[in-house]
């Protein structure tokens, strides 16, 4: 976010709900600006100048990732709000650093804006932002704000850290280590199936569609995970459990089997996929957008993770399924094995 103008002006954040962004970008910049918290003292240039400057946490790793969400691919404007857009903006990038065992550090905004998202919108957007930021510990250190001839389109940049011995990958894991996900699958994907078709009222539903909305990013887990060495590979559930075995496996030069019966599908999801005649596991495991953790963990490290369950505030951690030697990638049910269907896939 290049340097802005003097925020004495109204701001085009606080403006009423028909204003558009006329202000221009270095308004609307300033507006940003006043709402970010102050910057830690690592952060030597934040926003307002060609680039953010911060010094390296000594002795660590740094974990990089970026995201983009398009309107109309990743989110639906009539279903999500700017702050729900916001969030799930950076819900996604902290994801990834969850996966890989870091710590979130800072965060890197940019925003291709239509002329139809107006300046109250984009207010929500950076509060939902912000607001998530807040809860991680992550620093907004700058970013670029463009117009967009076409679709809103939120990009996102995360840095995190991790101590060398510490960071994960998907290519860890080892015949015979256990595989793990973190709170339940499907209901994501559930959510907004029911949304888009206009479904009854079904106990338990408004949470699927939460987590569509907002997904809880497993940032505390997977820095636990990184830091007890609890895990031998990582990946998060951002195009469903079954794209995450595929991927872990693969990497791992492994296969895996998946137990449907032990598969962590919240009831309401399952209701859901019942009534519209879809198979409960196999939606539940090729459904995206849980952002969920799957991990595997050695034998070994039974113990580690039984410290790492401890200090997880509660998180459901549930066994699944074990990577195998057989480089066939297969769910059990009812004494049988059937292939594991594909994730989401973009192309």
């Amino acid at each position: 976010m290049r340097h802005g103008l003097s925020s004495t002006h109204d701001s085009p954040l606080t403006a009423g709900p028909s204003t558009r962004l006329r202000p221009g970008e270095r308004g609307l910049i300033d507006a940003i600006r006043a709402r970010v918290p102050a910057a830690p003292p690592w952060l030597a240039v934040g926003i307002g100048d060609d680039a953010a400057v911060a010094a390296p946490e000594r002795g660590a790793l740094e974990i990089l990732t970026t995201d983009a969400l398009v309107e109309s691919v990743h989110f639906d404007r009539r279903l999500s709000s700017p702050a729900d857009i916001g969030w799930k903006a950076l819900a996604v990038n902290l994801s990834d650093v969850a996966a890989m065992g870091g710590t979130p550090r800072l965060a890197l905004l940019s925003l291709g804006l239509p002329d139809s998202f107006d300046a109250a919108d984009a207010g929500g957007l950076i509060d939902g932002f912000l607001a998530l930021a807040a809860d991680a510990g992550v620093t907004l250190a700058g970013g670029n704000i463009t117009r967009s001839p076409g679709p809103l389109f939120v990009d996102v940049t995360v840095t995190g850290h991790a101590r060398p011995r510490g960071v994960l990958t998907r290519g860890g894991g080892r015949p015979g280590d256990d595989l793990y996900v973190s709170g339940s699958i499907g209901g994501a994907a559930a959510g907004l199936s029911w949304w888009q078709q206009g479904g009854p009222a079904i106990d338990g539903m408004d949470a699927c569609v939460a987590r569509q909305r907002r997904p809880e990013p497993r940032v505390r887990l997977g820095a636990l995970l990184g830091r007890n060495r609890a895990a031998s590979a990582c990946m998060d559930l951002s195009d469903g459990l079954a794209d995450a075995v595929r991927q872990i496996a693969g990497a791992s030069g492994t296969g895996a089997e998946i137990d449907a019966a032990l598969l962590p599908v919240p009831d309401a999801a399952r209701a859901w996929f019942v009534r519209t005649g879809a198979d409960p596991e196999m939606a539940a495991v090729a459904g995206g957008d849980d952002y969920e953790l799957l991990f595997s963990v050695p034998r070994r490290a039974r113990g580690r993770l039984a410290t790492v369950v401890r200090q997880s505030r509660g998180v459901p951690i549930t066994r699944i399924g074990t990577l195998t030697a057989d480089p066939a990638v297969v769910l059990r049910r009812a004494g049988a094995m059937e292939p594991l269907p594909a994730g989401f896939v973009h192309f």
